[in-house]
């Protein structure tokens, strides 16, 4: 008997879900918190975009505007003749006294930082800014474009001491002679602050170092009385900015990354700066420094951090949420699972004990064949000692001793005749399947069956009208449908009783495999509900001259082929044998087809 072997403990569904719906729950907030964060950078970024492209045409814009300003300036000095005459004799006495007074006015309501009269030869005749400096020559770029073109040509110009300056030159001519060239200029620290104001961003102006010495930018500072920094950066020098001061981590590193077309983020004071960097040109387009845009995002910076804060607590709370229900319908699924692990043993002791019942039932069986084998033999065997204890008595008469050696002869055929049968039973596990075809199988045992049975019963058979081949072992199958028609034979007790053998397409209705029923009926009385139960067991037999073997030879042939038989029968009515066999012929064929 076997013993039933300790089952294992049920799994903890809940340990083997919750933790990886916790840590996927866990990526999906991190993943969602970096977008997040992804999201504000990039909207931060397009806003600073947006904002450095406003500050250019903003700056472009007041470009114009002071330009056309300080046009009109021009052209009031051009209407003054006493100027003119002056300007003709290079009286920079007169000059001085006309437009001195001028350009005080120009210098604190208009913001003018430079005043030029230039001789036709580009020497210097005033600098009414700073007078004392005079008799140099300027070949400013400027300047030569309005003398090559003729026309006016203004914009920003890098000075020798690192002034950047909005300069317009103007040629003077009258009649068609030139006299000379009118510069004006202002310096752009008023442009930057005026577009500080209209942006709500700070602005820092650059230039790159290569184009002017330390010593005249020092002294371009104390003469505009500026504050710049020179030693900040290894490339640039500042001019001017709109804070009160630099912020102290702004570096080379970070100056790096913004002339790369990046941005930047800083920390300075408590303040987060947002950075980008718009170029600078001067009037002969020619890339002289940068403007460095910071915007201020320190509100902004505050409210993403309390909006993160904010969904990352509802994200905890909507998981540990999820995490919940999850755990109670795991909980229901565990407990749903321990009853049935709980069944399934008691189903395996069930099946244990069931398999015990079946060895005892088998040995039972083993002990019933015993019995009958031995019941078999014992008679004969009886009537063996008998007669020969007759035969030992009478010796002394031939006649009857011959006649008992006669009856020791038959008790010995019907002991041999038994072992055959027996013999037969044992060879049908023999199995050596072949491709049959069934029409010639049926064919051959029919005529076989009518040369053994006497009273020539009529046998009919109902064949498909396509061939039918399968691959079984034929004289196993031959063995089982001649038991088959000897059983229907025996319970024909009408001479003219017919025998009917059928073969037909079959599904198995539990397997769904497709196969042929090979079926033999017959016109007898019928077996009773009892007797039904009892066919297929070994040695049970309702005649006095059977065997009881026939019909489980049938069974075991069937289960040899993976097949089954099946037993129909009403009292009265006769009675139907089925042998199911699977078409295996078509399932091979099908097999070689795809390979």
């Amino acid at each position: 008997m076997t013993a039933i072997a300790p089952t294992r403990q049920p799994k903890r569904v809940k340990a083997k879900f919750i933790g990886p719906l916790a840590a996927a729950l866990a990526f999906i907030m991190c993943v969602f918190a970096i977008a997040i964060y992804g999201i504000e950078t990039y909207i931060h970024d397009q806003d600073l975009a947006a904002r450095s492209t406003a500050v250019v045409r903003l700056f472009a814009h007041k470009l114009d505007r002071d330009t056309n300003l300080m046009m009109a300036t021009v052209r009031a000095m051009f209407a003054n003749p006493a100027m003119e005459d002056a300007f003709r004799r290079g009286d920079r006495k007169t000059i001085a006294e006309l437009g001195g007074p001028l350009f005080k006015v120009l210098r604190s309501e208009h913001r003018i930082t430079h005043l030029y009269l230039i001789r036709p030869d580009f020497v210097n005749l005033y600098r009414f800014h700073s007078p004392d400096e005079f008799g140099d020559v300027i070949d400013r770029v400027s300047l030569l474009q309005a003398r090559d073109r003729q026309v006016p040509a203004s914009g920003l110009e890098l000075g020798a001491m690192g002034t950047l300056t909005l300069r317009l030159v103007v040629p003077w001519r009258r009649d068609g002679v030139l006299i000379g060239y009118i510069e004006i200029g202002e310096e752009i620290e008023h442009l930057i602050a005026e577009i500080r104001h209209s942006l709500s961003v700070d602005l820092l102006a650059l230039v790159e170092k290569h184009f002017i010495s330390r010593d005249q930018w020092q002294r371009g500072q104390a003469l505009m009385q500026r504050v710049g920094d020179w030693d900040r950066f290894a490339t640039h020098a500042a001019l001017a900015q709109t804070t009160d001061r630099f912020p102290a981590t702004l570096d080379d590193r970070l100056l790096g990354r913004l002339l790369a077309g990046r941005t930047a983020d800083l920390q300075d004071q408590g303040r987060s700066l947002h950075l980008a960097i718009v170029p600078l040109e001067d009037a002969g387009k020619k890339h002289i420094g940068e403007l460095i845009v910071m915007r201020d995002i320190t509100d902004l910076a505050a409210t993403f951090r309390w909006s993160i804060v904010a969904v990352t607590v509802i994200s905890l709370l909507a998981a540990g949420g999820v995490l919940g229900i999850f755990y109670i319908a795991l909980e229901r699924v565990e407990r749903d699972y321990q009853r049935q692990h709980d069944l399934e043993h008691r189903l395996l002791r069930l099946d244990t004990e069931h398999r015990r019942i079946l060895q005892l039932e088998k040995l039972s069986a083993v002990g019933t064949m015993v019995g009958g084998i031995a019941h078999q033999l014992n008679n004969p065997l009886v009537g063996v000692v008998n007669l020969a204890q007759l035969a030992e008595r009478e010796a002394d008469d031939p006649a009857r001793t011959r006649e008992l050696l006669r009856g020791i002869r038959s008790a010995g055929e019907d002991c041999r005749e038994f072992v055959k049968r027996m013999l037969a039973f044992s060879k049908v596990s023999g199995f050596e399947s072949r491709t049959t075809a069934m029409a010639s199988l049926i064919e051959d045992t029919v005529l076989l069956f009518r040369q053994a049975e006497r009273r020539h019963l009529r046998v009919e058979t109902r064949l498909p009208e396509e061939p039918v081949v399968l691959m079984v072992d034929p004289v196993l199958i031959r063995h089982a449908l001649f038991n088959l028609l000897v059983n229907a034979a025996q319970a024909t007790a009408d001479a003219d009783g017919v025998i009917r053998i059928e073969l037909a397409r079959q599904d198995d209705a539990t397997r769904g495999l497709p196969g042929w029923s090979l079926s033999v009926s017959d016109q007898g009385c019928g077996m009773a509900a009892e007797v039904l139960t009892h066919v297929f067991e070994p040695f049970y037999t309702t005649r006095s001259d059977g065997t009881g073997l026939g019909l489980p030879v049938v069974q075991h042939v069937a289960l040899l082929h993976d097949g089954n038989v099946t037993v129909d029968s009403e009292p009265g009515h006769g009675t139907r044998f089925a042998l199911w066999l699977p078409d295996t012929a078509t399932e091979t064929s099908s097999s070689s087809t795809s390979t």
